[in-house]
C-alpha cells in the first residue's frame, strides 16, 4: 500500500493483504514475541525461555512473523537470531494499547 493510496479506498486484494498482517497481532505469544524483541535481537533458545513457550510454538509464531516481514533473521553459528524488521509494529501496539487504556479508565472502580 503506497502513501497515496492509503487516502483512496483500498481494492478487495489490498483489503485481504492488510487482514492478513493484522491477523499476524492476533495471538498472544506473537505479541509476546514482539514485546521481547523491542529490547534488541535475540535467538530463538532466548526468546523460548523469556516467554516460557515451547521450542516448537515459539518457532513457528517466528516463522510467521518473519513470513509477513515483520521480522528478520539471520544465522550466527548454530543460532538463528530474530530482529524487529519493522518498527512500526511498536506504533501499531502503542495505538492499541492506548485503546485498552483509555477504556480501562471508562470502568468505575469498586469502592470498599
Amino acid at each position: 500500500m503506497t502513501q497515496a493510496k492509503s487516502s483512496q479506498n483500498l481494492t478487495h486484494a489490498e483489503l485481504a493483504r492488510l487482514a492478513e498482517l493484522f491477523r499476524c497481532f492476533a495471538e498472544p505469544t506473537r505479541l509476546a514475541l514482539l514485546q521481547e524483541l523491542k529490547a534488541g535481537p535475540q535467538s530463538v533458545g532466548g526468546l523460548v525461555t523469556a516467554t516460557a513457550g515451547t521450542q516448537a510454538n515459539v518457532s513457528k509464531q517466528l516463522k510467521l512473523l518473519h513470513q509477513a516481514g515483520l521480522l528478520s533473521r539471520t544465522r550466527e553459528g548454530s543460532a538463528v537470531i530474530y530482529a524487529i524488521a519493522e518498527p512500526f509494529v511498536f506504533d501499531l501496539c502503542a495505538l492499541a494499547c492506548d485503546k485498552l487504556n483509555r477504556d480501562a479508565q471508562k470502568i468505575p472502580r469498586l469502592r470498599f
